[in-house]
Parts: structure tokens; sequence; C-alpha cells
């Protein structure tokens, strides 16, 4: 099946009021009261770093994704950092915060990278402190990466992400069909669920290109459409 990536730029992408929290409901409400109303609103608080971590599917990177669209929309400037970003910038005195996503898979570059934006985040130049938001796939002592980075990311608040079962995958689907204005029958449901990946980001892909597929066709979205559209994508 041909991969698409999806685009964050449409409604439906990453937000915290869009993920399904489950049993993270106390990660998500750590999130929003950081991000409160906007960036003052976050500047008022002594920041204190921030590490999730969790399996991959679990939604770390849907929830930094969110936090950092949401300081954009505030109109802060925001630091990040990820496995694809070859060449990471100095740090930027205009930051009001810095994000960094699958940590467990940064280069010694990065990690040196990594290192310096946390060390200017908690006692820059100029300026107060600023929050940092890091995720990985392994609680922050079992990190393989070089000892006074793996130390920092675990200096404050740690949260486990959990993956979501069955009945709240299917409610995450719902969610974000309806958000679309589609209707996803159970039928449909049972064979996504059944016959493809159970990663809730291969799902939402899944769902995006379907959205996609039946537009472009103008048909109701039905298990034959499905097939059809794996069969010619």
């Amino acid at each position: 099946m041909r991969q698409l990536a999806l685009d964050i730029g449409l409604p439906t992408g990453p937000s915290l009021s869009r993920f399904y929290e489950g049993s993270n409901a106390a990660v998500v409400q750590h999130l929003r009261s950081w991000v409160g109303d906007g960036v003052a609103a976050a500047s008022a608080s002594t920041p204190v770093p921030t590490y999730l971590w969790g399996v991959s599917g679990s939604g770390k990177t849907h929830l930094l994704k969110a936090v950092h669209a949401a300081l954009r929309e505030q109109g802060a400037e925001v630091g990040w950092m990820d496995a694809s970003t070859g060449f990471p910038p100095e740090f930027d005195e205009r930051w009001a915060a810095v994000i960094m996503d699958d940590v467990q898979q940064y280069t010694p570059m990065q990690q040196a990278r990594a290192f310096n934006w946390f060390v200017n985040a908690v006692a820059p130049q100029s300026g107060t402190p600023r929050w940092l938001l890091c995720a990985g796939d392994l609680p922050p002592a079992d990190l393989h990466l070089r000892d006074d980075l793996r130390s920092r990311l675990g200096w404050g608040h740690v949260f486990q992400l959990h993956l979501l079962d069955e009945f709240e995958r299917r409610a995450v689907l719902r969610q974000e069909a309806d958000a679309r204005g589609v209707f996803l029958s159970d039928d449909v449901m049972d064979y996504m669920l059944k016959r493809f990946s159970r990663d809730l980001g291969s799902l939402m892909q899944l769902l995006d290109m379907l959205d996609g597929f039946a537009l472009r066709n103008k048909r109701a979205i039905t298990i034959p459409l499905l097939k059809t559209m794996l069969e010619t994508e």
C-alpha cells in the first residue's frame, strides 16, 4: 500500500482537543495547563522540563506537534528537532519553548545539539528559562544516549503514554471520520482493525487515504471502495 504523509495543515491535524485521552488524561492535562491560553500564561509559571515516553503509536508525536501548533498559533517561536532534522540550528534566544521528538534515534551530532538546546533553555544567556518538551520510546534512564543528555531528560516531569485499547481505537476512528464529515460504518472499522496495522498512526493514515479516495470518486466509504483503493493506489 502506498504510504502518504498526513497533511498537518488540515483541520484534522494534531491538536490537544483532538487527542483521545483514554488512560493518558493526566498527560494531556499537564500539557494543557502549560500551554494555557497563550504564551503569557505559560511564561507566568516556572518551566519544568517534560518528557513523554511510550511505544510507537502511543501518541507522542501527535502531542508534540499539537503543542508546537498551539504555541505557533499564539505567536511564539518554537525550536523543533526530530530524527529527520539533519542539521539542527543553533539555539535561538527568540524561542519560547524547545520541542524534541524521537530522541532515541538521535545521531551523535544531534545529541550534542540537543544537549546544547537543553542547557540554553534551562539557563539562557538572556531572558527567562524556556520550557522543554521531549519524547522518546523509553524512559530516560534506559535511553542509549550520551550520559549528560540522558540524565537531563529525566530532570523534570516524566510521563508514560499508554496504547489505546480496542474500544478506544474505534472511538478515535469514529471521531476522526466525524471531523471529516464522512460516515464510517462498523463493518468498515472491523475490516480496518482486523486487516491492517492497529498502530493508531497507521490507522489515521489509512483513513486519510480512504477519505481522499472517496472524495475523488464521489462515493461513500464502504469495504468494496476500500478494496478498490488498495488495488489501485
